[in-house]
């Protein structure tokens, strides 16, 4: 996939800043979009943000309503909007064109590479605890709420689950030897939860490598998949990502738990190899990521 330069840059990079562009550097992630940090000439950056066909790696498929193609620059906005709203830091906007956000470059200071400060962490934990403090009455996109009448979101859960766990099956002969008990433990663990009416704001992505630290602040980014859903759907991926570094929280429905952590590791089978059906280039990360989550799923049938 042929990425972008200068040329296709130039007139972005002025309109943002009103400055020529010297250089243009492909940023890593973006698999559904293109992340470049422009070099202007008088040495300063910005980041813009790119959402065109050809910057997206993932093959076509049919994508659920809630879950499905979290990307684009509209979903951005919006999230940009509610987590500022939340008290969330963000980077700060500089330009917004049809298909291209710029943003301030903040470095590449991931939180990845400081999870033993304990300030930035304490700091993000803090802040995350506030964002799901923010509630709603409906589920979905901030711009997008789900009517009243729309199915409960473990109803949702189930249904993509079931969805990834029959992929998995064509795919993976270890999940496919298993895939009976496998639902009928997502079925099981489904049946335990019970009604809920309110529903808090998640980033829906929330690991070290979506989170900046600058001046000890950590800054969300890659935030297009925000939405207001049961809190546990993002502390499972918070466990998975951040592990001994998961500072736990009281209150935490362990049902909704126990299935959407089922449902997640499923879905981080189904996705990354779906991914490698196209072009990506990082295949090796891809793969691993698969593997690590084809065990996790079947430890889940051992963990009843």
């Amino acid at each position: 996939m042929a990425h972008l330069g200068v040329a296709e840059l130039a007139d972005v990079a002025h309109a943002a800043y009103g400055r020529e562009l010297r250089d243009v550097a492909r940023l890593r992630g973006g698999s559904k979009k293109g992340v470049y940090r422009l070099t202007l000439d008088d040495g300063t950056t910005g980041v813009a943000y790119v959402w065109r066909a050809s910057e997206d790696y993932w093959p076509e498929h049919e994508y659920d309503p809630l879950f499905g193609n979290a990307s684009g620059r509209d979903l951005f906005l919006t999230a940009h909007t509610a987590l500022s709203e939340a008290g969330m830091c963000v980077p700060r906007l500089v330009l917004v064109d049809r298909d291209v956000v710029v943003v301030e470059d903040l470095g590449g200071s991931f939180l990845e590479k400081q999870l033993d400060d304990p300030k930035p962490l304490e700091r993000l934990w803090d802040d995350v605890e506030a964002m799901h403090q923010r509630l709603s009455p409906r589920y979905g996109r901030p711009s997008a709420l789900q009517p009243t009448d729309a199915p409960p979101i473990p109803d949702v859960v189930l249904k993509r689950a079931l969805g990834h766990l029959e992929d998995c099956s064509t795919r993976v002969p270890r999940i496919a030897a298993a895939r009976e008990h496998l639902e009928t433990l997502l079925r099981q663990r489904h049946s335990l939860i019970e009604p809920r009416t309110r529903y808090g704001l998640i980033h829906g992505e929330l690991g070290p490598d979506h989170v900046l630290v600058a001046d000890g602040r950590p800054v969300l980014i890659d935030i297009e998949g925000t939405m207001f859903f049961d809190v546990e759907w993002e502390h499972v991926f918070l466990q998975l990502r951040f592990g001994r570094h998961y500072r736990p929280v009281p209150g935490l429905d362990p049902a909704r738990l126990a299935l959407y952590r089922l449902a997640m590791h499923l879905s981080l089978v189904e996705g990354p190899l779906r991914l490698l059906d196209g072009d990506f280039p990082h295949r090796d990360a891809m793969l691993a990521i698969a593997e690590h989550n084809v065990e996790r799923v079947l430890e889940e049938l051992h963990a009843v």
